[in-house]
């Protein structure tokens, strides 16, 4: 098709692309990205593509001026420039939008290319992915015809930009994606058409995907297609699909060059779809399926399942003692030498999210996590080629049948050894403690997990007497800004006053360390040796920098009582940070609180650092002025003061990120008792978002428990659990409003919340989603089993 470039110039400026917005704002830049697309020019085209790619399909993200680029993009697709590349862009604009509701009713499609401008997104109160998903359903001409292509490319992009167009576009998409899969012949295409049908026609083209397994005449791309469509059609997943993906593995390279990247890790893809569908042959499906893949002599096929394991232990209660034995398994096969690196990268990496695709697609959709991101290089070359013996270290104490097998690697040299402790510190820490301490140096991955992780978010490795005698050679030669400290310093304080030997190591670093140490000192701190370390923070609480006197001032009063130099620091960073509102202030009105009535001078200055009550408050200063509320009333004995400032705070819904905010101004709440009765109202209104649900039925029930609905309150605590929504927080709350209060109904969701197969805590750090869920789920069998026990009558 000949192409008019000084009509497509002219339409493109006819439109009023300033007031059209994107990711980044206004659109006035997308007519320059659309004429250098449609150009000559194919270094200009390429930059005006991935500009597109960021701005009107951000991330997945669609927008006004997305849907007014698609006929200009249709028009540079239908005279074959740059056409599959374009096509791509069309489809991932469909797949970021969504049908239009049935009540809008259906609209014939203009002719494709004809270059008239999307709808207006705001006819009938329709959103910019309705008018993305109508505006390339009005292309489908365009889309239909290029499967006739005879570009593969071409036909490839058509068939996956037409599978994303929903159920506005499948009346007319799915006979020619049927007619072109019966003659089409490449691999990839019907592939690719085989994924759209099932998208588009799920129980049309089940017999389809169901035929196309094989083995016999059909192709590896099409087979692990129609894997995947089974998946997600919801067919019963028969010896036919396992024997299928078995012989089929490793299956990333299959669909390396698919546009399909939704489904662009296949065993993962496989592992997530099975699992949420929460039956037990569904899930002895995936437990069977990734053992025989853990097993598999390519290394490459072991990587795979490794990745796909460690998802299948966040979304499932019951994988990690599953899977240990496969996983043992595959760490023997990985062997201890150096060995090259294999697979993509998914060795070291943990979490449940999915790829994104040309467009930044969506993830498979199970539990939140890091994706297939760290890279296998350097565990290959230790041995751990397909990351099988760091992830045992992810299943807790159902990893000790490992045991053996991680205390022998463990006992070598290298990176090797350091991984195989490092997983041993979480399957066997009694074991792993004397061996971590005969090579603290050598150990740093081992460590790290010993002190709580990268994060401290783990438990610490409990307290060891060769262990801590290690820790304090450790301390006594450590130089100056070491990274170690912090870590060492959560271990000393962990054990408490098992540490107190190390005092004098810990004395002795102070001077380097003024404010990470003094905390640790007051937490190890023996009775016999107070006196002393008291008389050693004396002067740093009186003469050091702000900062480094805050950690020895607060060291000191928590050790001798003596709240002094403390309270003289707090009105110096109260006067100096009056209306901040940065961590510093809240800091320091937690501070204040904690001294009680002691902190009496402090009032003035507390209440000078308020915001004023008309502000226009970011997070941080909702924070501080939170954390003075409670600190005067604290203080004073008097909630005054602090009712109207917690009712500001928690009125005010406007700004983004409020979660913590809120949370931390009901808990503020709480705390004024029945004097907060005046905050009910804006209370009861965050019962209507789950996140906030456990904080505010605690404050209520702590302001005035006769507002308190407990019957309904008990089902939205259940109802946040059930959404993985704050799920300990309500559970706390459940527990706080007392089990035997609970109806029947409510207790035995409850009870089902610690039994079922699907984790509850659903997010988190890498590696923290089994650890959490695990003591979720011992608490809800403590506080059941603890209300069955108290409900026996004993007899006589």
């Amino acid at each position: 098709m000949d192409f008019d470039h000084a009509l497509f110039r002219a339409d493109l400026d006819a439109l009023p692309w300033p007031s059209y917005g994107h990711a980044y704002g206004s659109a006035e830049d997308v007519p320059g990205c659309l004429r250098a697309l449609a150009g000559d020019d194919d270094a200009a085209a390429d930059e005006a593509q991935s500009e597109l790619y960021g701005s009107i399909l951000h991330q997945g993200s669609v927008y006004e001026a997305s849907a007014q680029a698609v006929p200009f993009l249709a028009r540079i697709a239908a005279a074959d420039i740059r056409t599959a590349d374009v096509l791509l862009l069309i489809g991932g604009i469909a797949e970021g939008g969504e049908d239009p509701s049935p009540e809008a009713g259906d609209r014939p499609p203009a002719e494709a290319g004809d270059g008239l401008p999307a709808r207006e997104s705001d006819e009938a109160g329709e959103n910019d992915e309705v008018a993305c998903r109508r505006a390339v359903v009005t292309q489908l001409p365009l889309l239909l015809g290029a499967l006739d292509h005879q570009d593969r490319a071409v036909r490839q992009a058509a068939a996956w930009a037409a599978g994303w167009t929903g159920a506005a576009g499948a009346d007319a998409a799915v006979p020619a994606l049927r007619d072109r899969a019966a003659v089409e012949t490449d691999p990839l295409v019907r592939a690719e058409l085989l994924s759209a049908l099932a998208q588009l026609d799920p129980e049309g083209t089940a017999r389809a995907a169901t035929e196309a397994i094989g083995p016999d005449g059909s192709p590896p791309e099409l087979r692990i297609a129609a894997l995947l469509a089974s998946a997600d059609i919801g067919l019963p997943w028969t010896p036919a699909h396992h024997e299928a993906a078995l012989a089929l593995l490793p299956l990333d390279r299959l669909v390396a060059d698919r546009f399909d990247h939704v489904r662009n890790e296949p065993l993962h893809h496989l592992t997530v779809t099975l699992l949420l569908r929460d039956t037990d042959p569904d899930r002895e499906a995936v437990f069977a399926l990734l053992d025989g893949a853990l097993r598999h002599p390519d290394p490459e096929a072991r990587t795979e399942a490794v990745w796909a394991a460690l998802t299948a232990c966040e979304l499932s209660r019951g994988a990690p003692a599953r899977l240990v034995g496969a996983l043992t398994a595959a760490a023997e096969a990985d062997g201890g030498g150096a060995v090259a690196a294999a697979g993509d990268g998914r060795a070291a990496a943990s979490g449940a999210g999915g790829g994104g695709g040309p467009a930044g697609s969506g993830s498979d959709g199970g539990a939140a996590g890091s994706g297939a991101g760290a890279a296998s290089g350097a565990g290959a070359a230790s041995g751990d080629v397909s990351g099988a013996l760091s992830a045992l270290g992810r299943l807790g104490a159902y990893g000790e049948p490992a045991a053996e097998l991680l205390a022998a690697r463990a006992a070598g040299e290298g990176d090797m050894a350091d991984r195989a402790l490092e997983a041993l510190v979480t399957v066997d820490p009694v074991r792993a403690a004397p061996l971590l301490a005969r090579d603290l140096e050598n150990r740093p991955r081992a460590f790290a997990a010993a002190c709580g992780g990268p994060v401290g978010s783990l438990p610490t490795l409990p307290y060891d007497a060769e262990l801590l005698a290690a820790v304090r050679r450790r301390l006594g030669a450590m130089e100056p800004g070491s990274m170690a400290l912090p870590r060492l310093a959560a271990l000393l304080t962990a054990w408490g006053l098992d540490a107190g030997p190390a005092v004098p190591e810990l004395l002795a670093a102070l001077p380097a360390y003024p404010r990470q140490l003094p905390k640790v000192l007051a937490a190890v701190c023996p009775a016999e040796q107070r006196a002393e370390v008291a008389e050693t923070l004396r002067s740093p609480a009186r003469t050091a920098p702000a900062d480094d006197r805050f950690e020895a001032a607060r060291a000191l009063h928590q050790l001798t009582g003596d709240h002094g130099p403390l309270l003289s620091l707090l009105a110096e960073r109260l006067a100096a940070g009056a209306g901040g509102g940065d961590s510093a202030l809240r800091e320091t009105a937690t501070a204040a609180a904690a001294l009680g009535p002691a902190a009496a001078p402090l009032v003035p200055a507390l209440r000078a650092a308020l915001n004023a009550p008309d502000a226009d408050r970011n997070n941080p200063q909702m924070d501080a002025d939170t954390a003075i509320a409670a600190a005067l009333h604290r203080v004073t004995g008097d909630a005054a003061e602090a009712v109207p400032v917690l009712a500001g705070v928690l009125g005010d819904g406007d700004g983004l990120w409020r979660r913590w905010t809120f949370v931390r101004a009901a808990e503020a709440a709480a705390g004024l008792g029945p004097a907060g009765r005046p905050l009910v109202p804006v209370l009861k209104a965050l019962l209507a978002d789950p996140e906030q649900v456990p904080s505010a039925v605690l404050a209520l029930r702590a302001v005035a428990p006769d507002a308190l609905d407990t019957d309904r309150s008990a089902g939205l605590l259940l109802d946040a659990a059930e959404a993985g929504a704050a799920p300990a927080e309500a559970v706390e709350a459940l527990v706080a409003l007392g089990v035997d209060t609970l109806s029947g109904e409510h207790r035995a969701r409850l009870t089902a919340l610690g039994e079922r197969d699907l984790r509850v805590v659903r997010f988190g750090l890498s590696g923290t989603i089994e650890a959490a869920d695990d003591r979720l789920r011992a608490r809800i069998r403590t506080a059941v089993v603890g209300r069955a026990r108290t409900a026996v009558v004993s007899p006589g």
